[in-house]
């Protein structure tokens, strides 16, 4: 500073120094002072001279302070000063009033600057790794390099794009708490991004969408200031035109966090001019999204997301709301065209849409009433042309909604309600001639590609007058355009026609029958008028050529061939057809072909519609080539088209063939994959079997094997030997059992010659029923009394149970009024007006009882304890006496059984003996018959031995029973 002042205060001593010796003595005082604070004021000075004499500064200073950037690095302060300097030189921002001729020298000279310091790239890189600096260094690094890209902005992207980390670099400014550096930062990487798409998807993918929205929201959304601005403009820098950024925006659920961008209160008066140009910003990102010329998948998925988020819903919200401003409103809904253009889902949601008045309106009832009223500004107007055109964008179901309003059967009789229909008819038929155009333009579109509707419209009846007959929608359409009402309107009703007519031969049919629409058309055409009414004339033509191409010649008298034959008398082939290429040819033509948004500067620009120049486009070719076709090419393009309809018809009923035998065939493949999982299960389940049963066969001959060789080859094995495969240890096991089953078979003989021998003493004895009924009476008496013992012994303990039961319920209701009385007792208070003595004693009374109480329920408690375990032990006794008496009942059960089997052995016992003592006395007679002679000692003896067995009969059962 010392310095500076010495150079400038030598002007009044000696000589005066221009001002270019006094920079090129500061230059030369940065180059050679080998002192820092020298260089530094030397900078300094430079840097105050900078704005006034930029020319000479950047001239003489800048190769200067290059190098100081490069070799001072070390010291912030001077690097501060360099980068301020060479911001002052580059810079066009702040600049003098000066005439137009010195500042574009200015913007010239700032141009030229840039392009001195960007020639050599290691400069831009140095300003990047100089943002690594402190506050000092930072912030004049960011203007300048700011700077740079305003003025090249292509060569400064390119060589940062190449330098290494250097987007990365530019967007750790976004993070920066200092909000002057994070807001330049902004507006750094705003002219970084500016029509480069490969900077744009490396911002992106830095994390700068979720960085934005951050500071948006930080500053308050749409109320912010001019930081939101500034926000909002990089956004749509990054998603403009960039199908890849616009994919990670949705993927990465940002779309949700536009919502809040739109929550507007109730209150809307008072709209900031700040606030509108945010609000205005964030509508323009939201259609940047579903704009039309993005791919129709990505637009398709940004409209589902904003429906499911609710964005689509907010918006409809402003739409409905009042205050809004004009400007808001207008571009509020044209962002709701777009968002519901083409989706189904969104359609569908702006039909069920009403307005909030008494009784609430349809929203689309309440634009077109917008639409059709003169009053309103004229962009509104073409915004909500665009809407109805978004909202029957293929939409065949809204289509059908709208026609059905002007069908006899769906019109309102009490007239208390408008349609949509109505609404559309009354702008068509007004004296206003742009509601004409946009009436026509809308029922147009309501017939766009939907051959049912246009059907339908056909059915629709206008009355005209009092007392005259009504006449149909199509006639009072001819009716007008004969009328010579203005250009707009007769244009309006002229695209109206032609869309209707084409591709609907019935339709076609309808205009031919009336007699004066061909004359009328032709002659118009055949007209010599002015530049104005050739559009007219075109328009005409292209009518008739629709009338001529889908023309089904159900007229005789309209038939294609007399059509063209009329065509050439009255105006000549080569002449109609140039007639029909003035549509084409107009400007606006060209104009309104390029987007499907209707945005004209003026109302007297509005003559073409966008879908309407497709359909030009289409059908110029084909009529043309009509037009020129003789009667036998048409006889065999008839025929050629009979035949193709045969194959289509054909082909169609083939397809379905097909696609019945494909779900045929399906079903058979699920049949068939059904059973071959069945197929396997069964062979799975059949190879387990069949290994079962080879085990049991490899068993089963292991046995045979076994009992073979211990029959042949018993007693006479070896320890440790092994015989047929069979183990000496098993052939041990098998031994002990062929023992164990010999000794059985032997205790079974044994038993069965006991049998057998007491069989034969039962025969040889004879029967006394007393005694042998004596033993099994004694039992069942025996048993009798047992089960008698048990019930008594059931039945007292039953008793005993239920006496206990009575006791336990005594005691509870006892308990249960004396806790009635505890609480009474505890509710009870003194009354005012008592001593404190009696309180007292009363209180010490309440007391003692309380404790009486509480001791005489423990008391009770443990009572009711010990008899439910009382009850408890007696369940369980009565369990197993119940279990007693059941072994007793089985016991006796097989008693009574032996009992049964026991008498039915005597009866068999006594017809034996019954028997043989009939062979007996039957052998005595014949003995004595024969003459031998019979004892009667021995008939005693026999008798007595007889009466001595049936006693030890009846002794040894005795002992059996025992």
């Amino acid at each position: 500073m010392n310095f500076l002042r010495g150079v400038m205060g030598g002007q009044s001593a000696g000589p005066q120094h221009t001002e270019a010796e006094t920079i090129q003595k500061l230059c030369d005082r940065v180059a050679s002072s080998t002192l820092l604070d020298d260089r530094r004021n030397a900078v300094r000075a430079l840097k105050s001279l900078s704005k006034k004499y930029r020319l000479e500064v950047g001239i003489q200073a800048m190769e200067h302070l290059i190098h100081v950037l490069q070799t001072d690095r070390s010291d912030s302060e001077i690097i501060g000063y360099a980068l301020d300097t060479l911001y002052n030189i580059i810079s066009n921002d702040e600049e003098e009033e000066v005439e137009e001729n010195s500042t574009r020298q200015s913007e010239d000279l700032g141009s030229q600057f840039t392009e001195i310091f960007i020639k050599q790239q290691e400069n831009v890189t140095l300003l990047l790794s100089l943002l690594e600096f402190d506050f000092h260094v930072r912030w004049p690094g960011v203007k300048l390099l700011t700077s740079l890209l305003k003025q090249l902005g292509p060569q400064v992207q390119q060589i940062i794009l190449v330098s290494p980390m250097g987007v990365s670099r530019l967007m750790d400014l976004l993070a920066d708490s200092r909000e002057v550096i994070r807001n330049d930062g902004v507006l750094l990487l705003q002219a970084l991004t500016r029509s480069n798409g490969a900077i744009q998807k490396i911002v992106a993918f830095e994390n700068a969408f979720e960085r934005l929205l951050d500071i948006i929201t930080e500053e308050g959304n749409s109320d912010g200031g001019i930081v939101v601005e500034d926000c909002l403009i990089l956004l749509q820098n990054l998603l403009k035109n960039n199908n890849s950024n616009q994919n990670f925006f949705k993927e990465g659920s940002y779309i949700q966090r536009m919502k809040p961008w739109f929550e507007v209160g109730e209150e809307n008066s008072g709209w900031s001019a700040q606030k509108v140009t945010n609000l205005h910003l964030m509508l323009q990102l939201v259609r940047v999204l579903v704009s039309p010329n993005n791919p129709p998948g990505a637009t398709s998925s940004c409209q589902k997301a904003m429906f499911q988020c609710g964005l689509l819903q907010q918006l409809c919200t402003i739409l409905m709301a009042t205050g809004v401003p004009a400007d808001i409103l207008t571009e509020t809904i044209n962002t709701v065209s777009e968002v519901i253009r083409g989706c189904q889902v969104n359609q569908d949601y702006f039909a069920s849409v009403n307005a909030p008045s008494n009784p609430p309106r349809p929203a689309i009832v309440v634009l077109l009433m917008s639409m059709v009223n003169e009053r309103q500004p004229f962009v509104l107007r073409c915004a909500v042309l665009y809407c109805f055109q978004c909202f029957l964008y293929k939409n065949q179901k809204g289509q059908g909604e709208i026609v059905s309003t002007l069908l006899p059967s769906t019109i309102d009789a009490t007239g208390t309600s408008v349609s949509a229909g109505q609404l559309l008819c009354g702008g068509l038929f007004s004296t206003d001639s742009l509601s004409n155009w946009c009436a026509a333009v809308a029922l147009a579109h309501a017939l766009q590609e939907n051959a049912t509707q246009k059907e339908q419209l056909l059915r629709v009846q206008l009355a005209t007058s009092i007392g005259n007959p009504p006449v149909s929608l199509l006639q009072q359409c001819t009716n007008i355009l004969s009328q010579g009402s203005k250009i707009q309107t007769r244009v309006g009703l002229l695209m109206l026609l032609c869309t209707w007519l084409s591709n609907c031969p019935i339709a076609v049919t309808h205009f031919l029958h009336n007699s004066a629409n061909v004359p009328f058309l032709t002659g118009q055409i055949a007209e010599n008028l002015g530049e104005e009414e050739q559009l007219v004339q075109g328009l005409c033509a292209l009518l008739l050529g629709i009338s001529i191409y889908f023309n089904d010649n159900s007229l005789e008298s309209y038939m294609k061939e007399k059509l063209k034959q009329l065509i050439e008398k009255r105006i000549g082939k080569e002449n109609f057809i140039e007639k029909l290429g003035f549509i084409s040819k107009h400007e606006l033509y060209s104009r309104a072909s390029q987007k499907p948004q209707p945005n004209f500067p003026s109302p007297e620009y509005m003559i073409f519609d966008h879908e309407f120049t497709k359909l030009v486009k289409e059908l110029e070719g084909v009529i043309t080539k009509a037009i020129y076709k003789s009667s036998e090419e048409d006889k065999q393009e008839e025929e050629v088209k009979k035949t193709l309809e045969q194959h289509d018809s054909i082909v169609t009923h083939y397809k379905n063939m097909i696609r019945e035998q494909d779900l045929q065939l399906e079903e058979l493949k699920q049949h068939i994959s059904t059973l071959k999982c069945q197929n396997e299960q069964l062979q799975t389940a059949v190879t387990q079997q069949v290994s079962q049963i080879q085990q049991h066969k490899d068993q089963y001959n292991l046995l045979k094997v076994q009992l073979g060789k211990d029959n042949q080859h018993q007693g006479s094995y070896s320890d440790g030997t092994q015989m047929n495969g069979i183990q000496p240890e098993e052939i041990g096991r098998l031994r002990e059992e062929i023992e164990e089953l010999k000794s059985n078979q032997e205790l079974l003989q044994s038993q069965l010659a006991e049998k057998d021998s007491f069989i034969e003493n039962l025969k040889s004895s004879q029967p006394s029923p007393g005694t042998n009924e004596q033993s099994p009476a004694t039992a069942s008496a025996r048993d009798s009394e047992q089960i008698a013992e048990l019930k008594q012994e059931l039945a007292a303990l039953k008793s005993q149970l239920n006496s206990q039961s009575l006791e336990i319920t005594k005691l509870q209701t006892e308990k249960q009024e004396l806790l009635q009385k505890t609480e009474a007792f505890a509710k009870s208070v003194p009354v005012p007006g008592e001593s404190e003595t009696v309180i007292a004693t009363k209180t010490t009374d309440v007391e003692g009882r309380l404790s009486a109480l509480l001791q005489e329920t423990k008391e009770l408690k443990s009572e009711i304890k010990a008899l439910s375990e009382e009850r408890t032990a007696i369940k369980e006794q009565l369990d197993s006496s119940n279990s007693t008496i059941a072994i007793l009942q089985n016991e006796k059960n097989k008693l009574e059984v032996d009992i049964t089997d026991s008498k039915k052995e005597q009866d068999d016992l006594l017809v034996l003996l019954a028997d043989q003592d009939q062979k007996i006395f039957s052998l005595k007679n014949k003995l004595k018959e024969l003459g031998h002679p019979v004892e009667e000692e021995d008939e005693l003896e026999s008798g007595d031995q007889d009466d001595e067995d049936d006693e030890d009969e009846d002794d040894s059962k005795e002992q059996g029973h025992i």
